[in-house]
């Protein structure tokens, strides 16, 4: 069985006691830093020593098929250094190899920084968007939040507090000034710090300078009030920039919420 297992993201005393019972017990434990596993071991206070395996981004692909085979005849435990594997973390191509493999692969639950910052930022939970780590590149960046302006859902991000000023600077330019944004540092750690403001705010917060490992939060796109007419419009721009009528409906519904069919036969009697 492989077994996906969280761990605590800063503070010792978030690991669960089926995370405790398991690493007491496992014989095989993959991890993304063996060194990491080894000092979770002994601040747990547990006495067993199962087999250490390097697990990262590195060598996953190439290892990924021999794990899942060791996988099918005893449990496998996989570590990331904080909160769950696979997610912004090693573990996505074991998982894929286990199941391709018919290995049962199951979860113990615990810390994870995206839904606690999302918890704490104070912004909408219903419905919501990990983006992993913004690109380093400040071009990729741009275009990434270019692309999500309009995203009506919370975005969670991770960011490097080296980048976090620059980062908040870009989201202030693509998703406007006045947009909610939340920089949660060093969660659950004794210097935990939730700071909340608007982007062009946290922008010059973060001037000066943040230490620490961030979670960004940011409140989604207001719904756009955009009427029929203009909609119509859209639409027969993008037919004259050489888009599809159908497919210039698709794309102007998806962006304001209007009927992709009214939109259409609209556009094809103002043709």
């Amino acid at each position: 069985m492989l077994i996906l297992a969280a761990t605590p993201i800063g503070n010792l005393g978030d690991a669960t006691r089926r995370l405790v019972d398991t690493l007491a017990a496992v014989e095989l434990v993959a991890a993304e830093d063996t060194r990491v596993a080894q000092r979770l071991l002994q601040g747990l206070r547990i006495e067993n020593r199962p087999r250490l395996i390097a697990l990262h981004d590195h060598n996953e692909r190439e290892r990924a098929g021999e794990l899942a085979e060791l996988a099918a005849s005893a449990d496998l435990l996989v570590l990331s250094d904080a909160g769950m594997p696979t997610v912004s973390d090693p573990g996505y191509h074991l998982v894929q190899a286990a199941i391709a493999a018919g290995v049962t692969v199951t979860a113990l639950p615990g810390p994870s920084a995206v839904l606690t910052a999302l918890a704490v930022s104070g912004l909408p939970t219903d419905r919501f968007a990990f983006e992993g780590f913004l690109p380093r590149k400040e071009g990729e960046r741009r275009k990434l939040l270019a692309g999500l302006a309009d995203e009506r859902r919370t975005l969670v991000f991770f960011e490097s507090p080296n980048r976090l000023a620059a980062s908040l600077a870009d989201i202030a330019t693509h998703f406007g000034e006045a947009r909610r944004v939340v920089v949660a540092r060093e969660l659950t750690k004794l210097h935990e710090e939730v700071k909340r403001g608007t982007a062009a705010e946290l922008a010059a917060w973060a001037e000066g300078g943040v230490r620490g490992e961030i979670v960004v939060v940011a409140e989604g796109a207001a719904e756009r009030v955009v009427s029929l007419d203009s909609g119509v419009a859209a639409v027969l721009d993008l037919v004259a920039s050489g888009t599809r009528l159908k497919d210039a409906a698709t794309e102007v519904a998806g962006t304001t919420g209007l009927s992709r069919r009214e939109l259409y036969e609209a556009a094809l009697r103002a043709r």
